[in-house]
């Protein structure tokens, strides 16, 4: 009986060198948590993140871990409600005694998510989000970012309409009626601003709420404006509705949609009319020859072969490459305080997108990059806003 024991014993151990290559048992599992949206009309991004974040634990589980430690992602559903996000943080913090969480998915639920985040002393990185709560100066300890924020994404759009000739006056906005939206539109106000158009806040917009894809009455105050941009911070199915109505009465005019929209869904949504449709991304083309996104579609088609690429899993594999850099910084037995110290000492780190990654406890953010990107042909492309002018 007492052999059986013993045999019974060594299965795991035999597993874990199976699982992690030789040489390479477990000491411990790390267990990192995630409130995201794996149901509802935003089901597709909280998906595509938790895909881009277990393609990389997979990785590194399947090559011995972090220091030796199996990574284990948990995750909850909050269908993009703040209101389901709260408890879900709570219990990833109190009960589940998570090491920190990553890629939760949206503004609304950010709100709720960081004076949870900071009150737990529990860091809170990666998040799929481009809002000033998660972006505060000085930064809060225990958020961190990978992204572009939203107001270096509208920025770009505004530059970029500007550049090809269009006045100020004749962008309008289309937004999603709550933090998100607000943050979208208020990172444009202030790039016009800086322009020198005075008068950004009487510009028309258009606004709809969250988890709908009630636009009508959005999409009179827009068209009632007869502008030549549209400047959209929603996500996909509303927007892909307003992009369709819209184009019937400004068949001239723009559309550029912030990263958040989720644009393979928005191309799907949009079908033939997705032609010319502007999204600006915070991550590399996803079939681009980058060393960083080549290892992700190798490690996506390893683990999760069924799975095609796309913006939001990259965005999610690169966030939880960063943040597994930290984690092998902070040691064989981290803690949470000893996790942020390690990636707030992170420097030069090369995650293989054509520039390097470095925190402090003054910068909590990864990347500034923005990738305008324009649907042709039924694919994404990168867009030259100077080619787009002689198109005009």
């Amino acid at each position: 009986m007492a052999r059986w024991k013993m045999c019974a014993g060594a299965v795991p151990l035999a597993l874990a060198f199976l699982v992690l290559g030789a040489g390479a048992a477990v000491a411990e599992e790390i267990v990192v948590g995630m409130s995201t949206a794996l149901s509802g009309p935003a089901q597709s991004l909280g998906q595509s993140m938790k895909l881009g974040v277990d393609a990389c634990f997979a990785h590194a589980n399947s090559t011995g871990g972090v220091n030796g430690n199996a990574l284990k992602l948990l995750a909850y559903d909050d269908g993009y409600e703040p209101d389901r996000c709260a408890p879900n943080m709570r219990k990833l913090i109190e009960k589940d005694k998570v090491l920190a969480v990553i890629g939760n998915v949206g503004t609304p639920t950010a709100i709720v998510s960081v004076p949870i985040a900071n009150e737990g002393k529990t860091l809170l990185f990666g998040a799929f989000s481009g809002a000033g709560v998660l972006r505060k100066t000085p930064p809060d300890r225990y958020v961190i970012n990978y992204r572009a924020s939203y107001a270096q994404e509208t920025a770009e759009m505004v530059a970029g309409f500007l550049s090809v000739g269009i006045k100020p006056e004749k962008i309008a906005f289309f937004t999603q009626n709550d933090g998100y939206g607000d943050a979208g539109h208020q990172g444009a106000v202030e790039a016009l601003k800086k322009a020198g158009f005075t008068n950004a806040e009487s510009l028309a917009h258009g606004r709809y709420t969250r988890n709908t894809e009630n636009v009508e009455d959005a999409l009179v105050t827009v068209v009632s404006a007869e502008p030549r941009a549209v400047i959209m911070v929603g996500t996909y199915k509303p927007c892909a509705k307003f992009i369709r109505l819209a184009r019937e009465f400004l068949p001239n005019a723009l559309f550029a949609n912030v990263s958040f929209v989720g644009s393979i869904p928005l191309l799907k949504e949009l079908g033939r009319d997705a032609e010319g449709v502007i999204v600006t991304q915070v991550v590399p083309p996803f079939d681009s020859d980058l060393a960083g996104v080549t290892e992700y579609r190798r490690e996506l088609a390893e683990h999760f072969p069924n799975e095609k690429p796309d913006f939001v899993s990259l965005e999610g594999f690169l966030a939880a490459k960063i943040f597994l850099a930290g984690l092998t910084k902070a040691g064989n037995s981290p803690t949470r305080e000893s996790l942020v110290d390690a990636l707030e000492n992170l420097r030069g780190l090369d995650i293989g997108i054509g520039a390097p990654v470095s925190f402090g406890p003054d910068r909590h953010q990864a990347s500034d990059r923005v990738w305008p990107s324009i649907i042709r042909g039924g694919s994404f492309v990168s867009l030259d806003w100077a080619t787009l002018k002689a198109g005009m």
